[in-house]
């Protein structure tokens, strides 16, 4: 076999002699020895610093200590397996070159085209990443792909298989800074190479080609496709049997990190992979870089530190305070105005497998809770809609119903579960009440925040489709970086902002191959909505109904601020900026699973609240800067609109000029009242009768909200006669008649209840709730409500009640329906 090949090689030499003997005497005589592989190995280092030059990570050469020579017998058959079935399924029958390729790269030039780079031989690999020059590994020329072919030849005359199969397993590049298998086994999974199974070594075998992309520490669901494909290969030669690929396929893989003398390790981590990005593959393996990055070094710690013990406050409370189920936690400081990133921290401990310390959970797409609502407000208050929302416009935080893609209502309640009837946006947006956010997405869209967001860098909405009106309480995904950055263009201004952590590249020589001062871009908000934003959500008293005026959130200057707190306590959020500073803090668990009780303000909050309060001591108090076209104008408190004598709160609102209200209140309205019946008096009403009093005269949608506060409101009839007493209004208004209710399989069922409430006359009592002719509930006196768990099928509610009169009164009855999880 080997004659045979050794002829068909010399023809083909024999005829390249038609293009010069010039040709073929370069192509052999200046050839490197294949003896000489060792001279391949020595690599400097590549040094990772801090922006102020202090050392972060030394990348060593591969034979200078980042990777571990084992012999081909200490690798697992399933590893080699794999390699040659991904990598040169014919390693053992070729003479070290595939043929074919060669001829079509030599007919690929005579024609004019370019000779790409592909589907190279595990010893042409070797060949080229040892043998080579780093300039000529960088060519993609015919002449480089014929040299490096007569040096695979040449080694396959040389060395056994073996040989260059352990040369190839102990010197190629599997990411992560892992040069050689078992270096990448502990590099990934904390085990050397010989106790990998068939899993792992799958996944490690799909790496080489792209280390970056196929990192399953950054990108798992790559990574996990990438093992498909190469346990498809394993099938396809009759390696494995599909069923071992499909248990392969299935096992559950336990990601963690050999200890490394680092600083920053994500932070690293993701630096390495940019440079990835930006350099060659060839420039990466000659080493000798310095890589000055955006981290500050001190400001790193003190987030590490912070982090550390804000965990261990929450898994080790005081008294008799159970534990809180929180072990990870990630937190990204940026420059607002550049988007250096200042510090990142992904996990408390990057070398703990028992929390998946190595997952980078600043990058890591989780649910963002209400973190999504000054978007949602941001697009309703552009000016350039026909309609723009403003601070005070006026939304009925009450129970609302809407209807789906798909057809069902959507229900949405506060954190609180409380109603808050008439709110304005100032404060419904920092107190991050639920209801009206979802009010606003429904005027502006889902399709109109997606497209927003995706201009400030959010980019984990794929699928618009995906998408409903939940989108604006973290019904979606994002990455803590990203969003940490989408927040920055209300502290900058309006521009957008992409992260920047490498500063500057320069080689071993001090040529400067690459610099990034800054990655804010163009204008993507109006300046005006921006600061209205950030004005918001710095706003203490605006805040203080849901956090107090003495909450975690406020740090001494000025800060705006947004928490978010997502279904059964799985994530929890604090992102919040100043004008020089955005700080995004995330906590959790890295599998998902829920804490106990932790929500934003508790979990998130103080750590943002320490972090911020550490780094800025001692830097200059700032307030965001006023852009021009703002105007401020005094308002009705309840209503938005320009006040009227007979309305008792006003206060002072900002509006971008032109949105500024126009119309005075109608909120509170002075009526003469007939004393004897409470109505509003007529022409037949005498003197003695008549009082003048203010009433509130709301949407009937908040009539109910405002019976149950005991509020004053206009009388809806007109005055009657002793002899023609009100008709008594009792019904169930909540669950509305014929809604549709599904119950969401993601949710645990007791989590997953509806509020039945009943109205009826003043002085109504003992009022008893049946759901499908079965006692529900029992309430002596208002509010008549009452919560149920969700149940499948069709259901009937109707209550009966007192008057005040001592007459028995039923109301109608309703029904709704409950469907199965899809």
């Amino acid at each position: 076999m080997r004659y045979r090949w050794g002829v068909v090689v010399g023809l083909l030499v024999v005829l390249l002699g038609s293009a010069g003997l010039g040709i073929r005497a370069w192509l052999f005589t200046d050839l490197p020895d294949v003896d000489d592989l060792d001279a391949g190995l020595h690599t400097p280092s590549i040094r990772i610093t801090d922006r102020y030059g202090r050392l972060l990570y030394e990348v060593m050469g591969e034979a200078r200590g980042r990777h571990t020579v084992v012999p081909l017998e200490a690798i697992p058959s399933e590893c080699v397996q794999a390699t040659i079935a991904t990598e040169d399924a014919n390693f053992y029958t070729n003479p070290g070159v595939d043929l074919l390729a060669v001829i079509r790269a030599v007919w690929i030039n005579l024609r004019g085209g370019e000779v790409i780079s592909g589907a190279s031989t595990i010893t042409q690999q070797v060949a080229r990443n040892l043998l080579l020059t780093p300039e000529e590994r960088a060519e993609r020329t015919l002449t480089r792909k014929l040299r490096e072919s007569i040096l695979a030849y040449r080694l396959a005359r040389r060395y056994d298989k073996e040989d260059i199969l352990a040369l190839y397993l102990n010197q190629t590049y599997y990411g992560n800074l892992a040069y050689g298998i078992d270096a990448a086994a502990r590099a990934y999974f904390g085990k050397s190479v010989s106790d990998l199974n068939l899993a792992e070594c799958a996944l490690l075998a799909g790496l080489p080609q792209a280390p970056a992309l196929y990192d399953p520490l950054t990108n798992p669901d790559a990574a996990r496709e990438r093992q498909a494909v190469v346990l498809g290969l394993m099938t396809e030669k009759g390696i494995i049997s599909e069923g071992a690929a499909e248990a392969a396929r299935r096992e559950p893989l336990a990601f963690a990190s050999e200890r490394y003398n680092l600083e920053a390790p994500h932070f690293v981590m993701s630096v390495y992979a940019r440079l990835e990005e930006l350099l060659p593959p060839e420039t990466l393996r000659r080493g000798g870089l310095v890589v000055r990055t955006s981290l500050d070094l001190d400001w790193q710690h003190t987030a590490e530190r912070i982090i550390r013990q804000q965990l261990e406050q929450l898994n080790d409370p005081p008294g008799d305070e159970p534990p809180h189920n929180a072990h990870n936690a990630a937190l990204v400081a940026l420059d607002p105005h550049t988007g250096q990133v200042l510090a990142l921290v992904g996990s408390p401990d990057y070398f703990d497998p028992a929390i998946s310390g190595s997952i980078n959970l600043a990058i890591a797409p989780r649910q963002p809770g209400s973190t999504m609502k000054p978007f949602t407000y941001a697009v309703a208050f552009d000016p350039t809609h026909p309609d723009p929302w403003t601070p005070a416009t006026m939304v009925l935080d009450v129970r609302t119903s809407f209807i789906t893609r798909e057809g069902f209502a959507y229900t949405p309640l506060n954190y609180d579960r409380r109603e808050h009837g008439p709110v304005l946006v100032r404060e419904a947006l920092a107190s991050s009440y639920n209801i009206p956010a979802v009010i606003a997405l429904n005027t502006i869209g889902v399709d109109s925040l997606l497209a927003f967001v995706a201009r400030l860098g959010i980019t984990t909405f794929s699928a618009p489709e995906n998408y409903d009106l939940s989108l604006t309480l973290g019904g979606g995904e994002v990455r803590l970086l990203e969003l940490t950055a989408a927040y920055a263009a209300f502290a900058n201004g309006g521009r957008a902002v992409r992260p920047v952590m490498i500063l500057e590249v320069s080689d071993a020589e001090g040529t400067v191959l690459f610099s990034q001062s800054s990655g804010v871009g163009g204008q993507v908000m109006d300046p005006r909505v921006a600061w209205l934003i950030s004005d918001i959500l710095s706003d203490n008293n605006a805040r203080a109904p849901a956090f107090t005026t003495h909450s975690i959130l406020q740090i001494g200057r000025p800060a705006a601020v947004k928490t978010g707190t997502t279904t059964d306590f799985r994530d929890n959020w604090t992102v919040g900026f100043t004008p020089n500073l955005v700080t995004g803090v995330w906590v959790g668990n890295a599998d998902g699973s829920p804490m106990f009780d932790v929500s934003g303000i508790s979990g998130a909050g103080p750590i943002w609240h320490h972090f911020m309060r550490a780094v800025l001591r001692g830097q200059p108090e700032l307030d965001f800067e006023q852009p021009e076209g703002l105007v401020q104008v005094e308002i009705c408190s309840l209503s938005g609109l320009l006040p009227t004598p007979d309305c008792p709160y006003t206060r002072r609102e900002w509006f971008i000029a032109g949105t500024e209200p126009a119309e005075p209140d109608t909120f509170y309205q002075r009526v003469t009242i007939d004393t004897a019946t409470g109505l509003p008096a007529d022409a037949t009403t005498p003197p003695e009768r008549r009082r003048e009093e203010v009433f509130l005269d709301l949407p009937p949608q908040a009539h109910e909200w405002a019976r149950r506060e005991g509020l004053p409101l206009l009388p809806d009839q007109m005055a009657l006669s002793v002899n023609n007493p009100r008709p008594i209004l009792f019904s169930v208004v909540s669950p509305e008649a014929n809604t549709i209710y599904r119950i969401d399989a993601a949710l645990p069922i007791e989590a997953q209840r509806l509020r039945v409430v009943a109205v009826g006359p003043p002085g109504l009592h003992d009022v008893t709730i049946y759901l499908d002719d079965s006692l529900l509930a029992r309430i002596e006196s208002p509010p008549f409500e009452t919560w149920w768990t969700l149940r499948t099928g069709t259901h009937t509610i109707y209550a009966t009640g007192i008057t005040a009169q001592g007459e028995h009164i039923m109301s109608d009855t309703i029904s709704f329906l409950v469907n199965p999880a899809e």
